[in-house]
């Protein structure tokens, strides 16, 4: 059974439940292949063995008073190209997302977004037959009220 495709609009309210942050208003962007986050304050560290990273983010536009920090395992160190073409080593994450009342998990690179508009990029990876998105429209779904179920 094929599953049905969601059509977003360009910007869109999504939260990451395993980060603990349960809204965050994210650019679905498809000129970006790979999701970013915001994030500063980045240390990697073990734990198990494995290679983690701990970071702070600001979850809000405009208010860098409110931060949340995180942690999360490291899948990847990639070289990443932004929009204007300069090149950036960033840590990449697995973590959940949700939409829509449907959860699933994307890879996340981790970039410092201080002077940019939106604090996370949904990218072409992340979305792929998953979602539309109508480029005219913006919050589509609506600003989430309560907690979404996860498939």
């Amino acid at each position: 059974m094929k599953k049905q495709l969601i059509t977003v609009g360009w910007r869109e309210w999504v939260s990451l439940p395993e980060l603990g942050l349960p809204l965050i208003k994210a650019k679905i962007d498809t000129g970006a292949k790979t999701s970013c986050l915001h994030a500063f304050s980045v240390e990697p560290f073990k734990k198990d063995e494995k290679e983690w990273v701990r970071f702070g983010i600001h979850p809000h536009q405009g208010n860098s008073k409110t931060e949340v920090y995180c942690e999360a395992e490291v899948i990847d160190q990639r070289l990443i190209s932004d929009s204007g073409g300069h090149k950036e080593k960033r840590y990449v994450i697995s973590t959940d997302v949700v939409l829509a009342n449907q959860c699933w998990p994307v890879e996340i690179t981790l970039t410092n977004r201080d002077t940019m508009r939106f604090r996370m990029l949904l990218g072409r990876t992340a979305m792929q037959q998953r979602l539309i998105v109508h480029p005219d429209a913006s919050f589509l779904l609506g600003k989430p009220t309560t907690t979404h179920n996860t498939e």
